[in-house]
């Protein structure tokens, strides 16, 4: 697994970021930016091997939607271009366990139900069992497994002339569903959210998404 994959969070959130309808993505960015860079034209500056790479190219449209809706323009080339955008993206996938006291009738008693008395919501002991603390009376453990996707999508934006970085940002995203492809959609109107954003802080950001996966408006 690849160094700058955070480490995984709890389960919940991971339930959570790999909802159908909410992609959730943590944005790091850093930047040195100026009123008067909005006003300059920009141009996507791909590597060797992006260069008629189709996937590259596809994230390439959802990034310039989102520099065009920003008042942004695309320079005709490279050469003319006041602004030069590159970014990288990659995937990989993880495995979370989770371990949780497994039910066992004979240890705990007879399960939740109707009793003699009426309802037994919990159980014959109640909501704890016999004992308060299963584990550190031996309760038995199950544990299940289940993949995660780890996303992270980089965006930098620098001055054509010299190179001088003038924005950059990071987006990691992790979920039980979408793939890549699939979350990119949000992750990049992630990573234009408030742009530039505050400098230097992490901030969790959610996208709510339709069935397509497209941001929804």
């Amino acid at each position: 697994m690849k160094r700058w994959l955070y480490p995984l969070l709890a389960a919940a959130s991971l339930l959570l970021s790999g909802c159908a309808s909410v992609i959730e993505s943590n944005v790091t960015a850093f930047h040195a930016w100026s009123p008067g860079d909005n006003q300059k034209d920009y141009a996507f500056a791909p590597t060797k091997d992006q260069e008629n790479d189709l996937q590259y190219q596809n994230y390439a449209g959802l990034i310039r939607q989102e520099l065009q809706f920003l008042g942004f323009t695309e320079a005709r080339d490279l050469k003319s271009a006041q602004l030069q955008v590159s970014f990288s993206y990659g995937m990989n996938t993880g495995q979370v366990v989770v371990s949780q006291p497994a039910y066992d009738p004979f240890f705990y008693g007879p399960g939740p139900g109707w009793g003699r008395f009426g309802p037994r919501p919990f159980g014959f002991y109640g909501p704890y069992g016999p004992f308060y603390d299963p584990f550190w009376y031996g309760a038995p453990m199950q544990t299940t497994s289940y993949p995660v996707f780890l996303r992270r999508l980089q965006i930098g934006i620098s001055q054509a002339s010299d190179g001088k970085k003038l924005f950059d940002v990071v987006v990691d995203s992790e979920g039980q569903r979408a793939g890549l492809a699939e979350a990119m959609p949000a992750m990049v109107r992630a990573a234009f959210d408030d742009f530039p954003g505050p400098s230097g802080v992490t901030r969790h950001i959610r996208i709510k998404v339709d069935k397509n996966g497209q941001p929804e408006d």
